[in-house]
């Protein structure tokens, strides 16, 4: 489902503040794969969401999204194959559209636009009970306005209009760090129960080594711009933080350093 072969970026090249941010990034991620990824700060996660999402072009190599090279593609011209979830819960949805319109817009998605009713009755029924699942209230307050949500509540929403068209790959960009624990759990356990019941392919880049181990059924540990680690099956389910640290440092030579990500 999504394939990178030898890809390299290096921002403000040939300056004082040059950052090789990708080092040669290979990785292969077959239908409904869930993989988590870990790193330290730098070492390449969130730039490798943003190269495989085209927010900038890569200096070289390939990104191959269900059989199809979209390297050259911008970001727009990819959004149909897509999914995303950000950090920031704000990111996702437009505060000043209400809960159903937001929804609208992530349904319309790729489709062209014409002068007709904004949301059909059939719709707004269909809205209710996807709202519904997600145990927040949120299906009685439909037309209420989205700047008025909590961050987690606007962060299940973002969530259901990801994966509202059924993406080819869904990326989740750190996307409870903001959140306190029990908001950041509840969204988690969301993801779960969303990638599992639509079979989806995803990538959940994480700041903490407890929750890359507990969600998804693989994991990617990146070091300076390569992945260097790559765990799955009954290994990844037998995993300690412990055991992660032991083998970056025998991987890496050096201790791995994000108190964040240690007691996340």
């Amino acid at each position: 489902m999504l394939e990178l072969v030898d890809v390299y970026k290096t921002f403000n090249l040939g300056t004082i503040n040059e950052k090789k941010a990708l080092n040669g990034v290979n990785l292969k991620l077959e239908a409904g794969d869930f993989v988590t990824v870990i790193g330290g700060n730098g070492a390449g996660k969130s730039t490798v969401l943003n190269a495989i999402a085209g927010v900038w072009p890569v200096d070289s190599g390939a990104i191959i999204i269900d059989g199809m090279n979209v390297t050259g593609l911008p970001e727009h011209k990819r959004a149909s194959v897509l999914g995303r979830v950000f950090q920031d819960p704000m990111t996702g949805t437009t505060a000043t559209m209400e809960i159903q319109e937001n929804l609208a817009l992530a349904a319309r998605r790729g489709q062209f636009r014409g002068l007709r009713w904004g949301i059909t009755k059939k719709e707004k029924k269909e809205y209710r009970e996807l709202l519904a699942t997600l145990d927040l209230g949120l299906e009685d307050r439909m037309t209420s306005k989205v700047g008025l949500l909590s961050g987690g509540q606007r962060q299940a929403l973002t969530l259901l209009m990801a994966t509202l068209k059924k993406p080819k790959l869904l990326l989740l960009d750190e996307h409870t760090a903001a959140l306190d624990p029990k908001t950041a759990a509840k969204v988690l356990e969301l993801s779960d129960h969303i990638i599992e019941d639509h079979k989806l392919t995803a990538m959940m880049v994480t700041h903490n080594m407890r929750d890359a181990i507990i969600h998804g059924n693989r994991l990617i540990m990146m070091n300076e711009g390569r992945v260097i680690l790559d765990i799955k099956g009954e290994e990844k389910k037998r995993l300690t933080v412990e055991d992660l640290l032991r083998k970056f440092e025998e991987i890496s030579g050096e201790e791995f350093a994000n108190d964040k990500a240690l007691l996340g």
